[in-house]
């Protein structure tokens, strides 16, 4: 079990096995957009928004937690439901990213890392 950093595609069946480290249906997400990079694996978004400022130099301005569903296609495959997305002083006031350009931003990142995402 660890965080994974993810600059390279991996597979559904390796986003599967990632999600049964842990959770067994679910893969909890950070993404920056600035650098298009994605931190998986971890058990709380925080450790994984913590791994990539310690890491990767991301700012936690644009870092973005999600919740992956392998098993799901489409809208179902992702979540964008973490408490690191309140960010009043960005003018997110929820748990959302309620942004709908970083909502597509982060979509954009999510299918270009995670192959046959069916996003």
């Amino acid at each position: 079990m660890g965080i994974y950093v993810l600059k390279e595609a991996i597979s559904r069946a390796r986003l599967q096995e990632i999600a049964k480290e842990r959770f067994g249906d679910l893969v909890k997400g950070v993404v920056d957009t600035e650098q298009r990079i994605l931190a998986v694996g971890a058990e709380l978004h925080v450790d994984a928004a913590v791994e990539l400022q310690e890491k990767e130099n991301s700012k936690s301005e644009q870092l973005w937690g999600i919740n992956l569903y392998p098993a799901e296609t489409g809208e179902a495959f992702i979540e964008f439901d973490s408490m690191i997305n309140l960010k009043p002083a960005l003018g997110n006031r929820t748990r959302e990213v309620d942004d709908a350009v970083t909502r597509e931003r982060i979509k954009v990142i999510v299918r270009d890392l995670v192959k046959d995402s069916g996003l």
